[in-house]
């Protein structure tokens, strides 16, 4: 089988390896329906991902149907691919944390991924989709990391919030604060981004880096502040936009150290909350909002190609993101 394979950074190609045709015990065949491009498959490309050995297969945002019947599951029955393989054992594993896991293992990341036409997975990390198409499927992790931020911030009817940086995981979160009756805010770099998300998903209160977001009626900050931007000093001007009792939620990840005023991150009691993955209920949450159509899955998804299509297009995909929400490709 043909596997879209980073081979080094810059360098994408289709490899050939074995079709695997025996799951071992607790594990289960799928053949990969649909395979949502994120932007860590970008960063893969791009040689920016800090924690990456090369060559690898990437994709991890996966829609599968079960080659042979096994462990509970039927054979061409639809699934979802939980990508985050935990060790099961460690204290965060045990405490039902299993997104945190001390020894994680992402798929398309410390593993190879799904961009080819059959993997093997753990039989718990497979999700029924029953009600949703292979496309839509293979939207819902990315989504479940914003609905997973959004449940960890508390975030209630009637709360104000703001989310930074409005690529794929920005805009799910600000959907799922939405969702859950909150005010929602977005604030991006790009006007193109967030006309996008104006006119494709309704956000009308939006606002450009560089003009100001705290005054008038907004002088007493923000209830919760999502960060989705990746970048350190963004993190760091998000502090003061946080209202006094607020939280401040890190999607978002950088290697850079981050630095902050404590006194007034004491004045004002905030709390300072990391938000990692997802947990199985944040998939099943956005299984019900895709199936109700609580979440418009055809304004996500930006475009569809085969995966020799997905080869020719990879890199100017990743050069320009401007206008792009979701790229998947489809087996």
């Amino acid at each position: 089988m043909l596997s879209g394979t980073c081979v080094q950074p810059g360098e994408f190609a289709l490899l050939e390896h074995e079709l695997p045709q025996v799951a071992p015990p607790g594990h289960v065949l799928i053949d990969i329906a649909a395979v949502g491009i994120c932007g860590t498959d970008y960063h893969i490309l791009e040689g920016k991902h800090p924690f990456l050995a090369y060559p690898r297969v990437i994709g991890h945002e996966l829609s599968a149907t079960v080659a042979e019947t096994a462990e509970g599951w039927t054979k061409g029955q639809l699934v979802v691919v939980n990508p985050y393989i935990a060790c099961g054992t460690c204290r965060a594993c045990r405490r039902g944390k299993p997104n945190c896991c001390q020894k994680i293992e992402v798929l398309g990341v410390h593993r190879d991924g799904g961009l080819c036409a059959r993997i093997v997975v753990p039989a718990g990390n497979l999700y029924a989709a029953e009600g949703l198409t292979p496309i839509q499927a293979a939207m819902v992790e990315f989504l479940a990391i914003g609905a997973h931020a959004v449940r960890r911030s508390g975030t209630e009817a009637g709360d104000r919030v703001l989310v930074t940086g409005v690529g794929p995981i920005g805009l799910g979160t600000a959907l799922f604060a939405r969702l859950a009756g909150a005010e929602v805010h977005i604030l991006d770099v790009s006007p193109e981004r967030l006309d996008l998300a104006a006119t494709r998903f309704g956000f009308e209160r939006t606002h450009v880096v560089g003009q100001p977001v705290t005054q008038g009626d907004l002088a007493d900050g923000f209830d919760a502040v999502f960060d989705a931007t990746g970048n350190a000093r963004a993190i760091e001007a998000g502090f003061p936009l946080v209202a006094h009792g607020g939280s401040y939620v890190l999607v978002s990840v950088v290697r850079d150290t981050i630095t902050f005023e404590d006194p007034e991150f004491h004045k004002r009691e905030m709390r300072l909350i990391g938000s990692r993955n997802a947990l199985k209920e944040d998939f099943d949450q956005v299984m019900e909002t895709l199936r109700s159509g609580a979440v418009d899955s055809e304004a996500l998804c930006s475009e569809i190609m085969n995966l020799e299509q997905f080869q020719h297009r990879f890199e100017a995909l990743a050069s320009d993101r401007t206008r792009l929400i979701k790229a998947v490709v489809r087996f």
